[in-house]
């Protein structure tokens, strides 16, 4: 483990390095200079920027020991004019979490190429955002889950209150509560990076004061990740239905899921 963290320092502290050194002082109204030795920003003048030491660069560029809060690191990505890749990339590589991640709204992270894709797919297929809010879905998952994705409405859409204040979703799922109490552990695990974020807030408030079964099921703790598996359904049109089901994260987003439902036979 010690080597382990000892090369993520130096991944740290090579790649801030990096991103000092490509910036040009012009484009930040900085001189120039005749004795200007390094390319881009100096570490003062970095430091000066995001109102932290010079020492605190100079230790994080040479792989050193040092504590690196998310604040810090969130006032280095700005300065550097990092990328949203750039900017994930820093973090992860200092094993902190972004403060500024949740600040992103759900419409910003969907692209509208990704929301029309699940046209060309055959089975049931919808996407969901941080909330799990359906996004965008097809034909066939519109006929799957009735009362849900064929008829959305305001608070409709989303799949918590589908399944927990929904009372037809309790025929329509089966063995619904195995299934509702692995989905609050799911939604729980997913969205620990965004608890602060306030329609999430209010969304686990509303279950928590309507749904008895949620309020049970979140005060248990459960954590666990959204994986696939068999699914199966008692539909009122077509019977019995069984499933496997297939979840992607969308890249660059890992918030954004796609969910497929494959016809098991």
């Amino acid at each position: 483990m010690m080597g382990d963290r000892s090369s993520q320092r130096r991944t740290l502290g090579d790649f801030v390095r990096a991103q000092r050194e490509r910036i040009s002082p012009a484009s930040l109204g900085l001189p120039l200079g005749s004795r200007r030795r390094t390319p881009g920003l100096r570490r003062e003048e970095l430091a000066q920027l995001c109102g932290l030491s010079t020492t605190w660069f100079t230790w994080i560029e040479q792989g050193r020991d040092v504590s690196v809060s998310p604040g810090a690191l969130a006032r280095l990505a700005n300065a550097l004019r990092l990328d949203r890749a750039e900017r994930a990339y820093l973090f992860d590589i200092a094993g902190k979490r972004d403060p500024d991640e949740s600040a992103d709204s759900a419409d910003a992270l969907i692209p509208p190429a990704v929301l029309a894709c699940v046209e060309a797919i055959r089975s049931p297929a919808y996407i969901l955002d941080r909330t799990w809010t359906a996004r965008s879905w097809n034909a066939a998952a519109r006929r799957l889950f009735v009362n849900w994705l064929d008829a959305p409405g305001e608070h409709r859409d989303n799949l918590l209150r589908f399944i927990f204040l929904v009372p037809s979703a309790r025929t329509l799922i089966c063995d619904w509560e195995a299934r509702a109490r692995r989905v609050a552990a799911e939604f729980r695990a997913a969205s620990s990076a965004h608890f602060n974020d306030p329609e999430l807030r209010t969304l686990i408030a509303e279950l928590h004061e309507h749904s008895t079964e949620f309020a049970q099921f979140w005060q248990q703790h459960g954590v666990l990740g959204r994986e696939g598996g068999e699914r199966t359904f008692n539909h009122p049109n077509d019977g019995f239905i069984r499933y496997e089901q297939v979840t992607f994260d969308l890249a660059s987003h890992s918030d954004v899921k796609l969910t497929l439902l494959l016809a098991v036979r």
